[in-house]
């Protein structure tokens, strides 16, 4: 099959020929995007025949085939009495009579003439059943009808040897559930008792994944039942399982990891079914259960990525998901009720993002908590959802295993034949509360009632499979028996189990953990690679017509900067480490709204030909046998989804550069839970390092509230670095605001030249993207250049400097011309271009310069109470010993205001008090008396602020120590 490593460019350029479409809004041949043709298949004349001419009893299928579900008996704990005589479905309606003779070859499956009554007992057990179906709604007549012959058509028999399976797997889930009953009755196990059927579901997946030559499949999967799914079908050794029962940790313990609860545990393992093997990966997974999703599938993605299917292939033939699956098993209520679940649907079809269809499955147990079903949603079935998407929906009474097993079957064949989503609602009970200690019975009387009355599913089936002959009691008694004893046996093992290392295999064997370090990268490229990239980055083909703004200034001021190997900007930087990267054979992914263009239309990775639409990537062509690819995936408006997908990209490879760009910084809280949960904390829960880049244009230039922070001290505060003690590159979070093009260029490419992963957020930039000081020569990015995590000042003259200010971002460049303006001579500005590790050794380095220097001032264009004040101070008073003095805009509740004139008015007071802080308004106040504190440092501007906000000041700050502005100024200079 060919590949893009394989053919090169020319490759690239007849595969972009055999695309359909040319259109940008519905779709081109780029790379990790082709177009695909909807091929919707005609009826054939005769069934269109048939049908008409027996019109009315056509009305009467199509009623059940759209209806029949309302009537349908899948509800295993029905205690609500409701009406099922859908008027939908009386014969009367449609001008017929039991008696009448019609057409049964109407149903796919069947022929010659007969009552309507014996019709309707047909349609009965087809559709309104234990098993019942939703899909009148697809959006082609080839699926509606395709749906309607698998299950009219087919019966789904299964053999006694599999029903001997079944039994087996229910009746030992049961028996793991008594036994952590007994064994571990106080911790909690959200256990599977009520939903022991999920297994068949497992167990035929396996089945027709390695039938059908599926290689990969990822799951994300909810608490409910995930133990007995991980014992019982997916290889976890019961051991490992009782060892974290006990509080114990899961990994070994040079990990040092932080570990997770047991229901979050994931796993990996090769299932062999007919000596074929699929390798199942289970994700694991925070408390926000559903967030897991979007993670799955953009593991999916890369995976596909690195067996270059698809999207990803030359070949027409090959489809996202023949070799790889990604499934998802959601929890009722929260399927309903999280929108990351709307998000991660309007994902499955979009370019760049889609899979080849996912395969859901609801463990739908009728409550959230205690919240009953009806109060959870504001629509019939919890898998509503599904229809925003046009996604057919089986649902099915988990009392009947081997229903269980059709609904598998023929979820996945649809899923196999037209690559889309599709849904299976399986409905169960919960044989306890939320967990094993909570009494449900509190809220949920009647339907706990039900419950307790009435026997197990492994009972049900068991007893349906003495009935029939299959098994007999002792077969019961010994399944549970020898099942138990092996738990036993596991059991007494726990204090000998040593935890398996699961983690830096395969893919990720050339990785290993941060080291306990500060490290510096050599990540320069050679001039002429620079210069190629540089040139090709605004390459376009003859024919191709681009917007005439960018080619008279794009175009033209790239090549002339790339000419005079000087005045680098921010996006020509970007543009020369994606392509440096290409060059030696890494992918290089961004995503986000709009980051073709960029929101701020700097970047322009990707041209839209202004007659055709059609899309030219000119850092896809920078050479022949270029082995890398960009792919631009301009995302739906979703952070959590998409940031949770481009996540689970970095997660499965760390070989390619995965980048999420929010529009503006602050946007990306509407996916705090995954930054919180997966992001920041998941090498310390699951020891899975994880590269991925988080782009956050942050700046105040006027934007108000929710354009102009991205809330970097947030990031901060999430990080674990220290306070008292040196960082390494070790910390969960690297957070770097960077304030020239060649350091951000060294970051992208040191993300994937170090042997180690690291989250990185980058705070990055608005105005500087344009601003004419923002530049950087090309020298500074060739062999022998690195990133700096501290930029010192190379203007000041050392020995006259008195005061030092620390500043990070483009408050520089506003800070420096102030002070070439002003002409001062006695203050040198260091630039923190990392925070996150604090970089000690560089300020160390740097403040040695000074040895005149008695004042430091942290200053900043956030309020106070934001940006990098609260983490910087700690550690730069604690760990150099020097105190420091915040000079900049007081504490507030938005980053920003909406008023122009308003700001002008706080950019003026951030500005009188930077202007104090520089003249050194430090006052030391030795407090002897009881009750007095004892103050370190004190700038008027900050006395002003608390002298003109309270009513009886002198005697407030007199009362503690303080004394308000005139009273300092008559006071006469005390020791420092």
């Amino acid at each position: 099959m060919l590949n893009f490593h394989e053919v090169g460019v020319r490759g690239v350029m007849r595969w972009k020929r055999l695309c359909q479409c040319s259109k940008y809004h519905s779709g081109v041949g780029v790379f990790g995007h082709r177009p695909h043709n909807i091929n919707d298949a005609e009826l054939s004349q005769e069934v269109i025949k048939r049908r008409y001419e027996n019109c009315r009893a056509q009305q009467l299928v199509d009623a059940y085939r759209t209806h029949g579900h309302l009537k349908a008996t899948v509800d295993n704990v029905y205690y609500r009495n409701e009406d099922k005589n859908i008027k939908e479905l009386q014969i009367s309606r449609y001008g017929l009579s039991p008696e009448d003779h019609v057409d049964f070859g109407l149903l796919y499956g069947y022929n010659g003439n007969k009552p309507v009554k014996s019709l309707v007992e047909e349609l009965d057990a087809i559709y309104c059943g234990p098993i019942s179906y939703e899909f009148s709604y697809l959006e082609t007549e080839a699926e509606r009808e395709w749906f309607a012959q698998r299950i009219e058509g087919s019966s789904d028999t299964i053999d006694n040897d599999r029903r001997k399976e079944i039994v087996k797997e229910l009746l030992e889930s049961q028996a793991w559930d008594k036994f952590l009953g007994i064994k571990y009755a106080t911790v909690k196990r959200y256990c599977g008792e009520g939903a022991e059927s999920l297994l068949t579901f497992f167990s035929s997946l396996f089945k027709l994944t390695t039938s059908e030559g599926v290689e990969h499949v990822f799951l994300a999967m909810a608490h409910r039942g995930k133990l007995n799914a991980l014992s019982g079908v997916l290889k976890c050794p019961p051991v490992k399982i009782f060892h974290k029962f006990s509080g114990k940790p899961e990994f070994p313990d040079e990990a040092n990891a932080a570990c997770d609860i047991s229901t979050h545990l994931g796993a990996s393992v090769d299932i062999v079914v007919n000596n074929k093997s699929v390798r199942f990966s289970l994700l694991n997974n925070p408390s926000h259960l559903e967030a897991s999703n979007p993670v799955s599938m953009g593991k999916t993605r890369s995976r596909q990525l690195q067996l270059k299917e698809g999207d990803y292939s030359l070949d027409r033939s090959s489809r996202m998901g023949d070799k790889t699956l990604n499934v998802q098993i959601h929890g009722d209520a929260a399927f309903a009720g999280q929108g990351v679940n709307q998000e991660t649907l309007m994902l499955s079809q979009v370019p760049h993002f889609h899979v080849g269809g996912s395969l859901h499955i609801v463990v739908n147990n009728q409550l959230g908590f205690t919240l009953p079903a009806l109060r959870g949603r504001s629509c019939r079935y919890v898998t509503d959802l599904a229809k925003v998407i046009s996604a057919p929906v089986i649902h099915v009474n988990g009392d009947y295993p081997e229903l269980v097993e059709k609904a598998t079957n023929i979820a996945f064949e649809y899923q196999r034949k037209f690559r889309k989503d599709v849904f299976i609602d399986y409905n169960c009970f919960r044989r306890h509360g939320h967990n094993e200690l909570d009494d449900p019975t509190f809220t949920n009387p009647l339907l706990y009632k039900v419950i307790y009355g009435r026997k197990s599913i492994p009972d049900i089936y068991a007893d349906k499979l003495v009935s029939d002959g299959v098994i007999t009691e002792e077969d019961v008694r010994k399944i549970n028996t020898e099942y138990t004893k092996y738990l036993q046996s596991q059991y007494e093992a726990v204090n000998s189990y040593n935890p398996e290392i699961s983690y830096y295999q395969n893919q990720w064997s050339k990785m290993s953990a941060a080291p306990i370090a500060v490290e510096i990268w050599d990540t320069g490229v050679d001039l002429g690679v620079l210069k190629l990239v540089g040139h090709a980055s605004v390459t376009t083909p003859a024919d191709f017509n681009i917007h005439p703004n960018l080619t008279k200034h794009h175009v033209k001021n790239r090549l002339l900067k790339i000419s005079d190997e000087k005045q680098i900007d921010w996006a020509t930087a970007e543009a020369l480490a994606f392509g440096s990267l290409l060059i030696e054979g890494r992918h290089v992914r961004i995503s986000g709204q709009d980051v073709g263009r960029g929101t701020f239309s700097h970047r322009h990775v990707m041209l839209v030909d202004q007659e055709t639409e059609s899309i030219h990537i000119p850092l896809n062509h920078i050479h022949e046998d270029q082995k890398g690819f960009l792919e631009v995936a301009n995302s739906i408006l979703s952070e959590e989804a998409v940031l949770g997908f481009e996540y689970g990209m970095a997660f499965d490879n760390p070989d390619n550069l995965i980048i999420w760009e929010a529009q503006f910084g602050d946007f990306y809280n509407g996916a705090q839970i995954i930054v919180d949960t997966f992001i920041a904390s998941g090498e310390a829960k699951w020891v899975r390092s994880n590269g991925l880049v988080m782009l956050l244009p942050h700046g105040y230039d006027g934007a108000a509230s929710e354009h102009s922070s991205c809330r970097m001290e947030r990031f901060l505060q999430q990080t674990d670095s220290l306070e008292s003690a040196p960082d390494s590159e070790a910390v969960c979070l690297h957070v770097a605001n960077p304030t020239t093009p060649a350091q951000y260029f060294h970051l992208l490419r040191r993300q994937v030249v170090r042997n180690y992963r690291k989250p990185l957020v980058v705070v990055a930039p608005k105005l500087l993207l344009r601003l004419a000081e923002a530049v950087s020569p090309l020298s500074d990015f060739t062999p022998r250049t690195h990133f700096h995590p501290v930029i010192g000042d190379y203007l000041a003259d050392p020995l006259k400097v008195k005061r030092v200010i620390l500043v990070s971002g483009k408050h520089y460049y506003e800070l420096h011309k102030e002070r070439v303006k002003g002409k001062v001579d006695d203050v040198a500005i260091i630039r923190l271009e990392a925070l996150s590790p604090f970089p000690l050794q560089g300020l160390q380095k740097e403040l040695e310069k000074y040895p005149n220097a008695r004042k430091f001032i942290w200053s900043q264009e956030e309020h106070r109470n934001m940006g990098a004040w609260t983490f910087v101070k700690p550690r730069f008073e604690n760990l150099l010993g020097r105190k420091l003095v915040y000079a900049g805009r007081k504490e507030a509740a938005t980053p920003a205001v909406g008023k122009g004139k308003k700001k002008e008015k706080k950019d003026k007071e951030g500005g009188e008090d930077k202007k104090k802080a520089k003249k050194g308004a430090a006052r030391v106040k030795k407090g002897k008396s009881k009750g007095r504190c004892q103050v370190d440092m004190l700038t008027e501007a900050a006395m002003d602020n608390v002298y003109y906000a309270c009513h009886n000041v002198q005697e407030l700050l007199q009362a503690r120590g303080f004394h308000p502005p005139d009273a300092i100024k008559k006071k006469k200079k005390g020791k420092r």
